[in-house]
């Protein structure tokens, strides 16, 4: 517990005045998250990032993390960001031919997948913070709301396991009370901040990220435990690697990208 405290206290020391500021110091951020957290899903599979699989997954992942920042710029258009993926599906595809398998198709689908999973989490965490520091924070604050919200209450009244298979800790109790949390947080932050101009959107859209967040923890753990790993990485002492830190998040803000996209 010292040791994540600790990390928890320097990681936030060095990434909140980026957040605050935004602008490119963030979108550096961004693509360094990124790059780490698709090199850990390669090495829960075995894969080297240095393969051929493994560097056209990182070409595709650099193309899709190009920010909404520059919208007349066409590498960050939707229809281009589609092109980079069918690009990299099919360019494994025949790589599975011109190796005769030694890259096989379920590497190659995993690959695709992966990129998938990171580069849009990671480009709707730079999309959102560029949208609004705001939303970024609300985004931040549900989402540890939940965290704390499930952990204690969890503790304190959970009977009744979750999802045993997947994660043996989870109870539905601390899931529910990881929702209400959420619910009340995102409440006071849309009364003393406003981001949305509704309390009845503010709380159901925590509504819903919070639910998701929890579903985008679960996937993690589900990978963790196909792939017999205990974390993710070791590049945060304490609390394992990128995806272990940031699993709900690449859940949540693909959504929350979806509400103010529509309410601007």
């Amino acid at each position: 517990m010292k040791q994540r405290i600790i990390t928890g206290v320097i990681a936030a020391a060095l990434f909140l005045p980026i957040v605050i500021f935004g602008g490119f110091p963030f979108i550096i951020v961004t693509y360094i998250l990124a790059t780490v957290g698709l090199f850990e899903l390669l090495r829960m599979k075995g894969m080297s990032p240095l393969s051929f699989a493994g560097a056209a997954g990182f070409a595709a992942l650099w193309l899709l993390l190009v920010p909404a920042l520059y919208d007349q710029e066409w590498l960050a258009s939707g229809t281009t960001k589609f092109g980079v993926l069918a690009a990299l599906a099919f360019l494994l595809l025949v790589g599975t031919v011109v190796t005769k398998n030694a890259l096989t198709f379920d590497e190659a689908a995993f690959v695709v997948l992966a990129v998938l999973y990171v580069g849009v989490g990671f480009f709707c965490f730079a999309a959102i913070r560029l949208a609004g520091l705001a939303y970024f924070v609300y985004a931040l604050f549900v989402i540890w709301a939940t965290d704390i919200g499930a952990y204690f209450l969890g503790r304190a009244f959970g009977r009744r396991k979750l999802w045993p298979e997947i994660s043996p800790n989870k109870t539905v109790e601390g899931a529910i009370g990881g929702v209400v949390c959420a619910v009340v947080i995102a409440a006071v932050y849309e009364w003393a901040v406003g981001p949305f101009g509704s309390l009845g959107a503010a709380v159901g859209i925590a509504l819903l990220l919070s639910m998701f967040g929890q579903l985008g923890d679960l996937v993690e753990s589900a990978f963790k435990r196909h792939y017999g790993v205990k974390d993710s990485g070791a590049i945060l002492p304490g609390h394992g690697g990128i995806l272990d830190r940031f699993d709900s998040l690449l859940f949540v803000l693909p959504l929350l990208y979806i509400f103010i996209e529509a309410v601007r």
